[in-house]
């Protein structure tokens, strides 16, 4: 049975959903997708941490269908400006589960994790799988993954 390990760039998937749909991303679909394809054996999902009682419930509903989630505190500058990326803290986790599995399953548009998906899937002999809003997705990202699954339809709700 196909090992997969998955990674979710929470605000990445949430902000690129309501932009081009005005919709949310369906995690239970997904989930259940990827869970006839293989096991999970890792799921981690990135998000930031602001307290708000909406957010704490959406947290539950990730831990519930099965996801770790990490957080990271959102940080408000004095100039105005906010700080709350994951991208390397995705990227470390990546590096150490990658080669445990078979297949790395990454849900974001950044194409700051093409080089990364490049680097894995050479080193280790795996698939690479990216799930992201097309039009709102970096072409590099999308070129460096041994498949790249849109989301649309059942994937959204």
């Amino acid at each position: 049975m196909k090992r997969i390990a998955l990674f979710v760039d929470v605000q990445n998937i949430y902000y690129t959903c309501r932009q081009a749909y005005g919709r949310q991303f369906n995690y239970h679909a997904m989930w259940q997708r990827l869970n006839e394809q293989g096991e999970i054996v890792t799921a981690l999902a990135y998000a930031i941490d602001r307290g708000d009682d909406g957010q704490i419930k959406f947290q539950d509903a990730l831990k519930h269908i099965g996801f770790e989630v990490k957080l990271k505190p959102y940080i408000q500058r004095s100039d105005g400006s906010a700080k709350g990326d994951w991208d390397v803290g995705i990227t470390i986790d990546i590096m150490e589960h990658a080669p445990e599995v078979d297949t790395v399953v990454l849900l974001s548009g950044d194409g700051d994790f093409a080089l990364l998906l490049e680097h894995i899937g050479r080193k280790y002999s795996l698939e690479t799988e990216v799930y992201g809003v097309p039009e709102l997705s970096a072409k590099a990202l999308m070129d460096a993954a041994t498949q790249f699954h849109p989301i649309e339809g059942e994937l959204l709700r």
